[in-house]
């Protein structure tokens, strides 16, 4: 009978085969899983892996950075029209 893997496990063990630098016959040893398993694993789940978790981090990281560029490029403006302000009062 085969030995039934969370997702969770699947997903986490495609993580350290992906990222950790180790070879994937170390990582399915160090595991407990075959080195075909965890291949197909691999390829199976690596472009999900990779989309999946931080993804909503990065989406708020955008939105926080969108506002901050939006604030720095009016206060810029506000610089500018302060700039040609105090330029033509020295005139």
């Amino acid at each position: 009978m085969a030995k039934r893997y969370t997702d969770e496990f699947r997903r986490d063990a495609v993580r350290i085969a992906i990222n950790s630098g180790l070879t994937r016959p170390q990582v399915s040893s160090d595991l407990g899983v075959g080195l075909s398993t965890l291949n197909k694993w691999v390829q199976k789940h690596q472009h999900d892996d990779l989309m999946s978790g931080p993804h909503e981090d990065v989406e708020k990281e955008n939105t926080r950075l969108r506002k901050e560029v939006r604030l720095l490029r009016e206060e810029r403006e506000v610089l500018k029209k302060a700039t040609i302000f105090f330029a033509g009062q020295n005139q």
